[in-house]
């Protein structure tokens, strides 16, 4: 009677065992990939048929249109109130200094697309340094995709004998998850990355004005941490592979959930250093919460 206890529950431990192991299988041989293609954004993310024509190809469509519409608009309220100044004795600037601002920010407006992709381009060739830099020195390319074939040195879920009721089964499985977690975070950047790409005229825009001056601060402390976030990230990588972890190790092996921890956390991270906002899905989905109360 013991022994067939014995017997069921060993079988149900090894399915459980074999169910994990090609559930975290399939994370590691489809994510990393993934995750390098999300998180190291450069000028590319612009060779989007639906960005280039929704920005438009001439100042007459696309969102060029109604940014140039937003500036006739200034133009219009400046008049106005330019006009009323006369009769309140109120002050407000010069013809001259509000035409001056008024052309340059049009043009600025209408080459915003040319000016993205070259943000775009030099922070990305800061990232790239970054993990040239690791790979001259460590002899291998700095990414996630690599990451894996560190991680699995040492927690390996190809082994037979695993098991996920153990330490290192249950450390593979926080890291296995919070890699999957990464990818909901990074996902999300990449797409409110391109939501304030397409904004950039009328963030442009708003710099006429001293009363609404105030959304490009906001507008460009935000695509500054989003764009940062991919240098931060290469650093965290450069450090994890800079550690010499062994299979054999506990305290390696801890060191090795902190730093994907930190990956985790480097949008919290540079929210706090420059402000911004943050993409970490496990924020938004507490503050949804917090909101449906």
């Amino acid at each position: 009677m013991i022994e067939n206890e014995n017997s069921i529950i060993t079988t149900i431990s090894n399915t459980i065992n074999s169910l994990i192991s090609s559930l975290l299988s399939s994370i590691d041989n489809n994510i990393y990939s993934v995750l390098d293609s999300i998180v190291f954004i450069d000028e590319k993310i612009l060779n989007d048929n639906f960005i280039s024509s929704f920005f438009g190809t001439s100042t007459t469509t696309g969102l060029l249109m109604l940014s140039n519409s937003l500036l006739v608009g200034f133009a219009i309220f400046y008049i106005i109130r330019y006009a009323y100044s006369h009769y309140s004795s109120t002050q407000t600037e010069q013809p001259f200094q509000f035409i001056f601002k008024l052309f340059i920010f049009a043009i600025l407006s209408n080459y915003s697309y040319f000016i993205c992709e070259q943000f775009l381009h030099i922070n990305s060739l800061i990232s790239l340094s970054i993990q040239e830099i690791g790979e001259s020195i460590f002899n291998c390319k700095i990414n996630f995709s690599e990451l894996i074939l560190k991680l699995n040195n040492i927690l390996t879920i190809d082994s037979p004998n695993i098991n996920f009721f153990s330490i290192d089964g249950i450390l593979k499985s926080f890291i296995s998850i919070n890699l999957l977690n990464l990818l909901f975070t990074y996902s999300l950047r990449y797409v409110i990355l391109k939501v304030f790409i397409l904004i950039t005229p009328f963030a442009i825009i708003t710099l006429i004005n001293s009363s609404t001056a105030w959304f490009f601060k906001a507008w460009f402390k935000s695509v500054l941490s989003l764009l940062l976030l991919q240098s931060f990230v290469s650093l965290i990588l450069l450090v994890i592979f800079s550690t010499n972890f062994s299979s054999t190790n506990l305290f390696s092996k801890i060191i090795c959930i902190g730093s994907i921890y930190a990956l985790s956390k480097a949008s919290s991270y540079i929210r706090e250093l420059i402000g911004g906002i943050s993409t970490e899905v496990s924020n938004n989905i507490n503050s949804l919460r917090y909101l449906l109360k």
